[in-house]
C-alpha cells in the first residue's frame, strides 16, 4: 500500500508543461509556487528520501492528482526546485552590478556566495543535487531552465549587457562545473575547500583572456 501511494494515479491527465503555467493564470502560477515550496521546505528538513509526493500535495494544499499534473515525480520536483531558488538569486544579483574589479572576481564572488548558502543546508542541497544527477529526458524542460538561470546569473556577473554565443559558452561551462563540484560536495568526495579551489581554477582559466 506504501508503495502504491507513492505512484501517480492510473489513469492521469496530460501534465502541464511549464511554459503554459508560466504564461497562465495567477492561480496557477500560485499553485506551482506552493507546491515548490512545500517540496523546499521537505528537503530541508530531511533530504531527497524526505519529499514523498502525497506529502508535498498536502503540505502545499493541493490534491495528488493535481500534483502529479505539475510533476510527474519527485525528481521533476526537486529540479524544478532547484530553478526556483537560482531564480531569486537571479532576481537579488540583477538589481545592481556585482563588486569586483574584473570579469573573473565578480563570477567568483557570486559562485562563492551561492556555495556558501547552499553549503549551509545540506539536507536540501544533498535533495537537489542528487535529483539533478538522477534527471532524465522526461526533466529535460526543468535541466533547461536550470541551465539558462545559471547562463543569466554568471554572464551579469561577467559584466555583459549582451551575452555573446562565446560568453554563454563561458557560462555554460563554468556552470556545468559549478554543479558538478556541487555533486562532489554532497557526496563527500570533495570538501569545502576543494570545491573553491576548483571554481577559482576554472573561471580564471576561461576568464583570465577577457581580464587583460
Amino acid at each position: 500500500m506504501a508503495e502504491r501511494a507513492h505512484r501517480s494515479p492510473a489513469t492521469p491527465r496530460p501534465v502541464v508543461p511549464l511554459s503554459e503555467v508560466e504564461e497562465g493564470s495567477p492561480a496557477q502560477r500560485e499553485r506551482r509556487r506552493r507546491i515548490l515550496e512545500a517540496t523546499l521546505a521537505l528537503a530541508t528538513k530531511g533530504g531527497f528520501d524526505a519529499v514523498q509526493m502525497r506529502a508535498v500535495a498536502e503540505r502545499a494544499g493541493v490534491a495528488l492528482g493535481t500534483l502529479y499534473r505539475y510533476f510527474p515525480s519527485k525528481v521533476h520536483l526537486l529540479v524544478a526546485g532547484l530553478a526556483h531558488e537560482l531564480s531569486r538569486v537571479l532576481e537579488r544579483i540583477e538589481r545592481a552590478p556585482v563588486p569586483g574589479a574584473t570579469a573573473a572576481e565578480r563570477v567568483l564572488l557570486v559562485l562563492h556566495r551561492n556555495t556558501v548558502a547552499l553549503q549551509r543546508d545540506p539536507h536540501l542541497t544533498e535533495a537537489m543535487t542528487r535529483a539533478f544527477m538522477f534527471a532524465d529526458t522526461s526533466v529535460a524542460e526543468e535541466v533547461r531552465q536550470v541551465s539558462r538561470l545559471t547562463e543569466r546569473m554568471l554572464t551579469h556577473a561577467m559584466g555583459v549587457e549582451e551575452a555573446s554565443d562565446e560568453d554563454k559558452d563561458i557560462a555554460r561551462v563554468i556552470g556545468d562545473v559549478w554543479l558538478s563540484n556541487l555533486v562532489a560536495w554532497v557526496t563527500r568526495r570533495a570538501s569545502a575547500e576543494d570545491v573553491e579551489n576548483r571554481l577559482a581554477l576554472t573561471v580564471r582559466l576561461l576568464l583570465s583572456a577577457r581580464d587583460r
